[in-house]
């Protein structure tokens, strides 16, 4: 749900990006169609069932997703349209009845007014009087088929596999040695002592997964025996593989034990090839290996716990000299994507199962757990996880790559000084070391945040840590990291980067600059400025502006006391 305030600040992103690209899970904007009323309610209909049976959401009407620029995009929603008889129209036309809250937001431009329509979560499926609806899925609204009926139940935990009840006393289906590897994990986790301490019955029934003398499906997984798992969930098992190629393996093991067992099994098998990397610093010796536990343990138990067990295929891990792909049957729900994946609020596939670990403190339910491996990575120098959606399946994959003395010891240095880092800053300073340069849209990208919280971040790094500096105005402003920060990255023996940009590329920069001060009535440049943009010297600058004055002579140089000032006349 997104309030008034912050539409009003989306609205000025219009200046510079379509609608489109703000768009979002639980956002939408919708141009009103002014020459049919009829039209335009069925949309406004069409988008409530589309958002309620997408988690609930925000459709702002009254502006073109494709255009660019305020007074192109804005377009306003009729003076005339009542909101208290469109309120009654979508509540006769939806089944479940829905009632959505409407909220006039008043603009320069258009008709000088927009409609922002907050529809709250409810129960799903939603559909029309005639049966007929959609479902939000990203930023597109899908037609509300079979398949994505069962999504929706699965996502609003109607028919959660983990809670259904199995045959048998638990007595008989628990494994005592899972039980022991359930308290170990949990005590390494601090969980709650006088809960380690309870026996295997009564700690069972305390975390959920035992109702009326009776296991389910989520206690099975937990504690059950490899015959118990065979038999009530028969589509789980794990597989580990060396690769050699992406084709051929030289070792392989499979199981269906515990979860708690599997992972301590595939932490096992991975570690035996992971290597250990040594920093000596002072009088300490610090480990890390290549895949850093912390990040392994999280990407094993996500696939382990958000898998979908009704699917008959493994949680697969392959293990490539180069690279690490853990992999587990199921797709995202709820919303959730890679893009969106780092601050999106967490869904659960297996409610009862993902709520008894986290009791247990194994896994978190407010999404720090993808944070936390971003956090491992990237503190060592490292780059974050790839994340892919194939099929019905998610991928995540380590990439092998050195550990960074310098980086990690930036980061402890700076940690000292009451600096902590977030993965935001961590995204944005790996993203730097890289690329000579980055921009609110590309930092917004890298962060998964919005492009107004992207510029804030970058400005922050900028302003009050000094980490960063500016170049460029306006459209064009672009960071870079200061050359002392950027020495202290790299570390020792790495050359001094040359953040001059290509001559061509610079040319083209300072004349749209130059463009678009003068669209909007604002003084020229500088040569100083022109310095900050390129990073080229003083006689570098006044080179390229002789150039680009001799290229276009719409581009005039004046004297302002001692300081040439460069204009383009429109």
């Amino acid at each position: 749900m997104r309030a008034a305030d912050e539409i009003r600040n989306l609205l000025d992103e219009l200046n510079s990006h379509p609608a489109d690209d703000l768009e979002d899970q639980d956002l939408d904007f919708k141009e009103w169609n002014l020459h049919s009323m009829k039209d335009a309610v069925a949309l406004v209909v069409e988008m409530v069932i589309c958002m309620a049976n997408g988690g609930g959401g925000t459709v702002v009407f009254g502006v073109n997703d494709k255009a660019v620029g305020r007074s192109h995009a804005i377009l306003g929603v009729p003076p005339e349209v009542d909101v208290n008889r469109l309120k009654k129209t979508v509540y006769d036309s939806t089944d479940p009845k829905v009632t959505p809250v409407f909220e006039d937001l008043f603009v320069p431009e258009g008709t000088g007014r927009l409609l922002v329509m907050q529809v709250y979560p409810g129960i799903p499926p939603y559909t029309d009087s005639a049966g007929k609806g959609k479902v939000r899925v990203g930023t597109d609204c899908q037609p509300l088929t079979g398949t994505l009926r069962r999504r929706i139940m699965v996502e609003t935990g109607e028919t959660d596999f983990t809670a259904e009840e199995v045959a048998g006393h638990p007595q008989e289906l628990i494994s005592p040695a899972a039980m022991e590897r359930l308290r170990e994990a949990a005590r390494k986790e601090r969980a709650p002592e006088e809960l380690l301490r309870l026996s295997d019955d009564d700690l069972l029934f305390q975390i959920g997964v035992i109702h009326a003398g009776k296991c389910t499906r989520a206690g099975v997984l937990l504690a059950g025996s490899e015959g118990a798992i065979q038999q009530y969930i028969s589509g789980y098992v794990w597989t580990h593989l060396r690769m050699q190629t992406d084709t051929r393996y030289t070792d392989r093991a499979d199981g269906r034990d515990a979860l708690p067992v599997a992972l301590f099994r595939l932490l096992d098998r991975i570690n035996a090839d992971n290597p250990i990397t040594t920093l000596e610093h002072g009088m300490f010796h610090f480990e890390y290996r290549t895949y850093p536990e912390i990040a392994l343990r999280e990407a094993l138990l996500n696939a382990l716990c958000h898998a979908d067990f009704r699917i008959a295929g493994p949680i697969l891990v392959k293990q490539f000299p180069n690279r690490l792909e853990i992999s587990n049957p199921g797709g995202f729900i709820a919303g959730i994507t890679p893009d969106n994946i780092l601050h999106r609020q967490p869904a659960a596939r297996n409610p009862l199962l993902v709520d008894a670990l986290a009791k247990l403190r194994l896994v978190n339910r407010s999404n720090l757990g993808i944070g936390r491996m971003f956090e491992a990575l990237l503190i060592e120098g490292k780059e974050p996880p790839l994340i892919q959606e194939i099929g019905e399946s998610v991928t995540l994959t380590f990439r092998q790559r050195d550990f960074s003395p310098a980086f990690r010891l930036f980061v402890a240095e700076e940690n000292r000084t009451g600096r902590s880092f977030s993965v935001d800053y961590l995204l944005v300073l790996q993203y730097l070391l890289n690329h000579p340069e980055i921009d609110t849209a590309t930092a917004a990208h890298t962060c998964q945040r919005l492009e107004s919280q992207a510029r804030d971040i970058l400005t922050e790094m900028e302003q009050r840590f000094a980490y960063l500096e500016r170049g460029g105005t306006g459209r064009g402003t672009y960071w870079t990291l200061r050359p002392e920060v950027h020495r202290r990255l790299a570390g020792p023996g790495h050359p001094e980067r040359d953040r001059r940009i290509d001559w061509e590329a610079a040319k083209t920069r300072i004349l749209s600059v130059l463009m678009e001060r003068a669209r909007r009535g604002e003084p020229g440049i500088s040569n100083a400025e022109i310095r900050q943009i390129t990073h080229y010297d003083r006689n570098q600058a006044r080179r390229l502006m002789l150039e680009l004055m001799h290229e276009n002579p719409q581009i005039r140089q004046a004297r302002e006391k001692r300081w040439a000032r460069y204009a383009y006349s429109l």
